[in-house]
């Protein structure tokens, strides 16, 4: 049989129908996402539903007894939040966390990724654990290291001065609490990059490196011309989801820091925390669906630029 032959035989061949769902599959299938589906309306949709129409009234918390009392004041409490300086600050202290976060997790996730999936070869699995730990250690607790190991007089310090160097007070300082919390969420999600990355870096097929070595390509050529383009699924998986973090960051500037010094790490989640908290209901969903509305934005312009070109 001829190539064009076996060809033209297999495009002739038609696909078995599709098989068709049956009420009784389809009563199943709903009756095993009826509890998630429960749980998803009544702690995810309604709640989100009311945070919506709360956020165009004047509520309060003492309101929230008599929640249809409240007067409907249309975009008004948006433009309070938007126009609060300490919401303004926010916004900058989260787009610091995102161009600043963002690149060195994705970067630092990478190296380690590539070094697991070539360089190192003895107690590969140990070290893919050790790195991941990070990822999944309680919060609490590695925020409670974290502000023992940065105090004035911590360990941090106390290498830097055997050193000759003065350490700063890293969390007391609003110039050096922002590094210092960020370098907490890289090396808390550099775990999750790198398992994404890895299992990115192993479904690539070795017979392209191969003929790129034969033509003399060397390492970094590789990792450039055929390493990179190929992981632009993952990379837009990863980048995506670091992003979507970053933005939503609260655990580290709230154990740390509370968003000072100054307000110096005051997150926009923060922020909303923080409203709520002083009672200032309104205010606090309006400006979470101004952060829900960025993240948004933010995602389909990250999708723009890396979705891969067929």
């Amino acid at each position: 049989m001829t190539t064009a032959t076996a060809t033209a035989t297999v495009r002739d061949v038609k696909p078995p129908p599709a098989r068709r769902s049956t009420p009784r599959s389809d009563r199943a299938a709903y009756l095993f996402l009826a509890p998630f589906l429960l749980v998803f309306t009544v702690f995810t949709f309604v709640p989100a539903l009311m945070a919506l129409a709360y956020s165009f009234t004047d509520i309060k918390a003492g309101d929230l007894r008599h929640p249809y009392s409240v007067d409907f004041v249309g975009l008004q409490t948006f433009a309070t939040a938007l126009g609060s300086p300490e919401f303004q600050r926010s916004v900058l202290n989260t787009g610091t966390f995102v161009v600043v976060g963002v690149p060195l997790t994705i970067a630092i996730g990478l190296a380690l990724a590539v070094a697991l999936n070539n360089g190192i070869n003895r107690l590969k699995t140990f070290f893919r654990a050790a790195l991941y730990a990070p990822v999944v250690t309680n919060v609490v607790a590695v925020a409670v290291i974290w502000q023992y190991a940065f105090t004035p007089s911590g360990p941090v310090n106390s290498l830097l001065s055997a050193a000759g160097i003065n350490g700063p007070n890293w969390l007391g300082d609003p110039n050096w609490a922002m590094p210092t919390v960020i370098a907490m969420g890289i090396w808390r999600n550099a775990g999750t990059c790198m398992v994404l990355f890895l299992a990115g870096l192993q479904s690539l097929p070795t017979d392209v490196y191969e003929a790129a070595a034969l033509d003399g390509a060397g390492a970094w050529r590789r990792f450039r011309l055929i390493t990179l383009p190929m992981l632009r699924p993952t990379t837009l998986l990863v980048t995506v989801l670091v992003t979507v973090f970053y933005m939503n960051v609260f655990d580290e500037p709230f154990l740390l820091t509370k968003g000072g010094p100054l307000g110096s790490t005051e997150t926009i989640a923060l922020w909303v925390f923080q409203q709520f908290g002083f009672g200032n209901i309104g205010p606090s969903m309006a400006g979470s669906y101004v952060l829900l509305l960025l993240i948004a934005v933010v995602s389909f312009v990250q999708f723009r630029l890396f979705r891969t070109k067929e």
